[in-house]
């Protein structure tokens, strides 16, 4: 029966409106959420474990207020929860360092994570873990079946491809055709009596660093246009200044 573990990371509610102040993001009065592609890496690594047994543990990288998102995962289903502590940011090298080493202390043998993060939209965990455990890796998968091993589908040119993956292996988990489920009651109340099991481990030094933060210019405002004489305007500027003509 596989160990499997499933990466999640808490990143703010893509709903929320973002503000900037001084050089920092304020995230102050915004909601925290587990990353949207992440729940489609916990939903396959549950469905993994229903179709083949063994465990489920879910694996973040932060402070104590990222424990709420492993609540989240206990209730609708992990077996166990596990919080490296940090409460410093990491640049790309540090981060994927840390949940190798993590993985390998867990014995795991397959490692569900989102495609990207809602927050850097990087996109680079799962390949950069795979790389450094030199583990089998697959990206953008929209769905997976396990009889008799694990099997995935995943955009290709021209149409889906269908992969077998060799364990031990990382897939990066994109929207499927499969719903996520939702947590029942009787599991988010033993969530909340649920132990988190907080591990350190030594990060390398950061070498990047963010050295300022602003938001995106504004888009100008709308051209509004009515009646049939200005037909030919908007044609001249779809075709001048939109290029959809």
């Amino acid at each position: 029966m596989p160990t499997i573990v499933v990466l999640v990371k808490q990143v703010p509610d893509t709903n929320a409106k973002i503000a900037i102040n001084g050089q920092t993001v304020d995230l102050s009065a915004v909601k925290m959420v587990m990353s949207p592609y992440d729940e489609f890496a916990l939903e396959t690594a549950l469905l993994h474990k229903e179709a083949a047994g063994g465990e489920v543990t879910a694996l973040t990288v932060g402070g104590p207020a990222s424990e709420k998102i492993l609540k989240d995962a206990k209730a609708m289903g992990v077996d166990n929860i596990v919080r490296i502590e940090s409460s410093d940011s990491m640049d790309t090298n540090a981060l994927q360092t840390v949940l190798k080493e993590a993985i390998s202390s867990l014995g795991a043998e397959v490692v569900y994570c989102g495609k990207s993060a809602a927050d850097t939209g990087a996109g680079s965990t799962g390949p950069g873990v795979a790389e450094r455990l030199g583990w089998s890796s697959a990206s953008n998968v929209i769905s997976a079946s396990f009889d008799g091993g694990l099997s995935v589908t995943a955009p290709g040119s021209g149409g889906n491809v269908r992969l077998n993956v060799p364990l031990p292996a990382v897939v990066s988990c994109d929207k499927g055709s499969f719903k996520v489920r939702k947590a029942n009651i009787k599991g988010i109340m033993q969530a909340k009596k649920a132990a988190v099991d907080v591990r350190t481990i030594e990060a390398p030094p950061s070498t990047a660093t963010v050295v300022s933060q602003s938001l995106p210019p504004a888009k100008p405002a709308g051209k509004s246009y009515q009646g049939g004489q200005a037909a030919a305007e908007v044609a001249q500027l779809l075709r001048d200044e939109a290029n959809v003509l």
